[in-house]
């Protein structure tokens, strides 16, 4: 995506952390929080927020406060408008506004604190020594909004008021039904498939709209929010749920919320003792919990929507921005989060097999730049002038030259498979996988021994690029996917050979000099450099094409690669950059230093400032600790492997190629409590984290077999718990 630059200052944001820093155990989030100090500055905001981040997965909310307003700007994964067109007007849209005025508060002092555990948000207002405190979540458990507010020491008047932004388009419809408020929007009209949502509000302890807070007794507003695409009739049902909730039901739901988030957090855990890393962590799994649960709607490029004009029409963007939130996921044993990033690239397949036939001649699928849910797509005849230029749209679709958007879409599905191996996933993307594979097959040339990439810009626009070096680490990622999935699933058994033929053959990495060091060049022909950006090493990561298995002098180049580019705090790099350089073994300790730095370059929310993207870098820092920690790349299991040896750390269930959970410390250098889950009973290959000893197997709690070497591979069964001890 094209970097722009935004003018921002920066908020305090507060590590507000209780964690120790001794490896004690494995901690939970519960110590860490958000805080501002005044205000959000960039909300509403046409890209990415400064704002609290509150949500389901499905429903999402920010707040903002302007005058003598509080505004909880309330958005949801499926309402967009849907429509196959570049015309600015299709997009995630807001569902609307809870403003809540209060009397007499105009410019109030703010504060705010969010609770990373559970995303509780409490903002405090103070002006003229009177206060009002304000606490808010979204269940994780129902799509429910909840708002309380209280007065401190002295009453409050407030008017509270439900309403959306003014938009032509839209057919916006308010009403009352006893002591409901309610609101329903739509985009109907001149699109290609239609979308509604409802909203319905009430009040618990006062009546109305306009209310006077009295001390010690507060006021909790209550929302019920729902699209026709999950309910028939959403203002129906949203109507009959508020009416069912009280302020029993209100306690019970809030157990349940809870109960959600303490289960998601023990799905796995990092231990080590830089807080600032720790908060970086789990505010990254925080965030796209609270984002992407939805299986057919994954959040768009900005997560929260505060506005009906998202930048780059708030879309699934191909060529990285959309995958990228998503890497970290499954390491991270948060697969249910990571699910959604399918549905779009899937639903897209027959534009896809279009694209491919009657732009590039072939089989397979050929995936624009930027498209939406459900097949939409929504840079269709985006218009020439600006940024795009002759030959970036081709048979309507908005391509830059680039041919592997759609391979770019298999990179979080490989992972998915390897770290699972679920038959039934692994037949839902094989289609998928197939038509990638399809495409390659017919557009790739093969001369003088060797298969080339011809006509495959490297960056938007770059041009007619041969063998770049993406596409080629894509290819390989595709095709060793394509190649397990057939022999696991024994569909296609017989194309095996012709797949095997391209790996073999495949065009290497064009190299270059630099600085006296030998480093990647972009492409063969054509561009040989770029300054921004990071497209030079993600044939590293995330194509997993090199790993610390691969000849040494590829893993020399791809180290001066890292040298040379040091692209730590990029605007559309970072979130690969950091596990590039952890996958091809350079300096832990420059890799954990630069991680600290980027993890203080933040909004309060956990935002990188500055940077308009939104979601796609939530997860760098966990993503980081991860593969740092337990890397299992090329499946092999490594142990700390790139880590600094001086700092202690611990993880629990962190998930692995071959479906296996790794949990494992290290205590002044030493490795230890070193135990796998293995869900599938896949061979488990694991690189000797204690070198020249021998190791002792438990397999169920009982001692088993012996394993020696510097590497070695055991037998599993489904559901066993495996333990190593050295000798």
């Amino acid at each position: 995506m094209n970097k722009i630059k935004l003018s921002c200052f920066l908020l305090f944001c507060c590590i507000g952390v209780s964690a120790q820093k001794k490896i004690s155990g494995i901690d939970q989030p519960g110590g860490y929080k958000n805080s501002w100090t005044k205000p959000p500055s960039h909300i509403p905001n046409d890209v990415s927020i400064d704002a609290p981040l509150m949500g389901n997965g499905d429903v999402t909310m920010s707040v903002g406060y302007k005058g003598d307003c509080l505004r909880y700007y309330l958005s949801k994964n499926d309402f967009w408008r849907l429509r196959s067109q570049a015309d600015g007007l299709s997009g995630p849209r807001m569902v609307g506004f809870v403003d809540i005025k209060i009397e007499d508060f105009s410019d109030a002092a703010f504060t705010a604190e969010q609770k990373i555990s559970n995303g509780i948000t409490t903002c405090l207002l103070n002006k003229n020594n009177q206060k009002i405190e304000t606490k808010s979540w979204v269940s994780a458990t129902d799509n429910l909004v909840f708002i309380e507010l209280s007065a401190i020491d002295k009453a409050a008047k407030v008017s509270i008021n439900l309403t959306a932004p003014e938009n032509k388009y839209a057919k916006l419809k308010t009403g009352k039904a006893g002591d409901t408020y309610w609101l329903t929007r739509a985009f109907a009209d001149s699109v290609d498939i239609k979308t509604e949502v409802a909203v319905a509000l009430k009040t618990i302890n006062y009546t109305g709209d306009t209310v006077v807070i009295q001390p010690g007794k507060k006021l909790i507003i209550a929302l019920a929010i729902e699209s026709k695409f999950k309910k028939p009739e959403p203002l129906e049902y949203v109507l009959g749920r508020i009416k069912r909730l009280n302020k029993n039901a209100i306690e019970t739901t809030m157990q349940q919320h809870n109960k959600w988030w303490q289960t998601y957090w023990d799905k796995s855990s990092v231990t080590v003792e830089d807080t600032v890393l720790m908060k970086a962590y789990y505010q990254g799994l925080y965030t796209m919990a609270s984002c992407s649960r939805d299986k057919r709607f994954p959040p768009g490029i900005f997560g929260w929507t505060t506005t009906d004009n998202p930048m780059w029409n708030g879309d699934y963007h191909l060529n990285y921005n959309f995958q990228a939130p998503f890497y970290g996921l499954f390491a991270a044993n948060r697969v249910a989060q990571g699910e959604p990033h399918d549905a779009p690239l899937i639903d897209f397949i027959p534009r896809g097999e279009w694209y491919a036939k009657n732009v590039t001649n072939t089989r397979g699928i050929l995936y624009p730049v930027g498209i939406g849910p459900l097949g939409i797509e929504v840079t269709r005849n985006f218009a020439v002038g600006g940024y795009q230029k002759k030959g970036d749209i081709e048979q309507e679709g908005l391509f830059y030259g680039q041919r592997s958007n759609a391979s770019y879409g298999l990179i979080n599905m490989a992972q998915h498979w390897r770290c699972t191996y679920d038959i039934a996933y692994g037949k839902k993307i094989y289609p998928y996988a197939l038509a990638i594979a399809n495409f390659w097959e017919d557009y790739l040339k093969f001369e003088n021994g060797r298969y080339v990439i011809y006509g495959d810009a490297i960056h938007e626009g770059s041009g007619k690029d041969k063998n770049p070096v993406l596409s080629l680490g894509l290819i390989r990622n595709a095709l060793d996917l394509i190649i397990d999935l057939s022999s696991t699933l024994k569909v296609d058994e017989n194309r095996q050979a012709k797949w095997k033929d391209i790996l073999s053959k495949l065009s290497d990495f064009p190299v270059q000099i630099r600085n006296g060091k030998k480093v990647f060049r972009y492409t063969e022909e054509g561009v040989d450099w770029w300054d921004g950006n990071g497209l030079g090493i993600q044939q590293i990561y995330p194509a997993n094409a090199i790993t610390l298995d691969s000849k040494e002098e590829l893993l020399t180049v791809a180290r001066n690669t890292i040298d040379e580019m040091q692209r730590w705090q990029d605007t559309n790099t970072s979130n690969s950059f950091f596990v590039a350089g952890i996958r091809v073994g350079y300096d832990p300790s420059v890799i954990i230093n630069e991680l600290h730095k980027y993890a203080l370059h933040i909004y309060p929310n956990g935002f990188q400032l500055n940077n308009p993207h939104g979601i796609e870098n939530s997860c760098t820092v966990a993503n980081a600790l991860n593969e740092m920690l337990c890397m299992s790349a090329g499946n092999v299991i490594r142990l700390f492997s790139v880590f600094p040896k001086n700092q202690n750390a611990s993880f629990k269930n962190i998930r692995t190629w071959g479906a296996f959970l790794v949990s494992a410390r290290l205590t002044n250098g030493v490795v230890s409590d070193v135990k796998i889950v293995s869900e599938k009973g896949m061979p488990c290959t694991f690189a000797n984290p204690w070198p020249g000893k021998a190791i002792r197997i438990v397999r169920n709690g009982k001692n088993a077999e012996f394993a020696r070497g510097s590497r070695f591979t055991i037998k599993t069964i489904a559901n066993e718990v495996i333990g190593f001890k050295p000798e």
